[in-house]
């Protein structure tokens, strides 16, 4: 029976009501909390001390904010359904989720290879820095970043919005994900599945080679240095970079690269709870373990608020 979008989908959800299960929701909050206040330190941090006003820093800041607002696309409505009983979600709901999921996720992906450019400009060509990485043309790739993010979000969304729904509008799932609405359709989602892949496919080759290419580079400078100290500052600068494209890369690999005949429900949860909820947390860590500048940083403003 063909579904017209006068019912709601429903959500099934991650936890039921079980100890275990309310536990690890008490978890999740504290992840979300930790990971809120973590990316708004680092966003502020960047924004007040003018030693951080720098290209990498900037693109740090908007990793943050694309982060930010990750763990507000999803968890806020998982808690809500969880605390208040309700599971349903509107289709503007459901709609809504899937475009700010997906411009996020794409928006990143771009993000990610200009940082590794970055990276490369300051560590292969650091006499010509401010001409090959200024302020302008850093702006200008961060826009392009948030551009085509929010187009491959838009085209999936006017793709899942041309489907017909039959029957159960039961998602299995925290939120409203692609591959968790293929199976409530009544149309044939291959032709849909296949121009999916594809755009990970293509969004994936264009991006990961220009990282690689950039790192290419890094390695063969960084095995010339023949200062100690310039090795290990290089190795910051991108150590911290290359944790978070490798966890990255990593989830959105294993959620969409794979055949959806051999995607399971409960593995679909797992790694989307871990790129949307626990990734955001391990961001600004990753940044403030690995990255002394950001530590400096923070510590000047946590005596700042000290003495006032």
């Amino acid at each position: 029976r063909k579904q017209n979008f006068t019912s709601d989908f429903i959500l099934l959800g991650i936890f039921d009501h079980s100890s275990t299960h309310t536990f690890l929701f008490s978890l999740v909050l504290h992840i979300f909390t930790v990971a809120f206040m973590g990316n708004i330190a680092m966003i502020l941090l960047i924004y007040l001390d003018t030693q951080l006003h720098t290209p990498m820093y900037f693109l740090l800041s908007q990793l943050s904010l694309m982060h930010l607002m990750l763990i507000f696309t999803t968890v806020p409505r998982m808690a809500f359904n969880y605390l208040s009983g309700r599971k349903s979600i509107s289709l503007a709901g459901c709609g809504a989720q899937i475009f700010f999921y997906v411009s996020l996720l794409g928006a990143e992906c771009f993000l990610l290879a200009v940082m590794a450019y970055d990276c490369y400009v300051a560590i292969c060509h650091p006499l010509r820095y401010t001409i090959l990485m200024n302020q302008k043309l850093c702006a200008l790739m961060t826009i392009d970043s948030w551009i085509l993010g929010s187009l491959d979000g838009v085209i999936v969304l006017i793709e899942v919005l041309s489907l017909s729904y039959c029957s159960s509008l039961e998602i299995h799932h925290f939120f409203c994900d692609v591959a968790a609405l293929f199976p409530l359709s009544c149309m044939d989602t291959s032709a849909f599945e296949r121009l999916l892949f594809i755009c990970c496919v293509v969004m994936l080759i264009l991006t990961v080679s220009m990282i690689i290419i950039s790192y290419s580079h890094v390695l063969r400078a960084v095995i010339h240095m023949s200062s100690t100290e310039s090795c290990h500052k290089a190795f910051t600068t991108c150590s911290s970079h290359l944790s978070v494209v490798g966890l990255y890369y990593g989830a959105i690999m294993f959620m969409y690269m794979k055949p959806a005949s051999i995607h399971t429900v409960d593995q679909d949860k797992i790694v989307s709870a871990f790129y949307t909820i626990l990734t955001p947390m391990l961001n600004p860590l990753i940044y403030n373990l690995h990255n002394k500048e950001v530590s400096r940083g923070l510590q000047k403003l946590l005596r700042k608020r000290k003495s006032m």
